[in-house]
């Protein structure tokens, strides 16, 4: 494996608690996304670096690793709230248990 394919694995907060209930607000995944996102021509876009995603039919947020050292302040609070909320973490290529 890469350098490159070892930094684009994404880290998976999934929108489903550590005791298996859904994590509510249902739209939790498109607010903490949105603190990176842009809003251009009446559309919203996502960065690649925090966006909302689906897995296994709960929303989720994609966050890439290499945030925690362009803003690592972001990154710190977006993994305490995650456990805080014990919400499951993975990588993107883990199964969910």
């Amino acid at each position: 494996m890469t350098d490159s394919e070892k930094k684009s694995k994404k880290i998976i907060i999934e929108g489903i608690t550590e005791e298996g209930e859904k994590f509510r607000p249902s739209n939790w995944a498109e607010r903490m996304s949105g603190t990176l996102s842009t809003f251009r021509n009446q559309r919203i876009y996502y960065s690649p670096m925090l966006q909302p995603v689906y897995k296994e039919g709960y929303k989720c947020v994609a966050l890439d690793p290499n945030l925690e050292q362009s803003n690592p302040e972001l990154y710190k609070s977006i993994i305490e709230f995650a456990e805080k909320n014990n919400l499951k973490i993975c990588s993107d290529e883990e199964e969910s248990i």
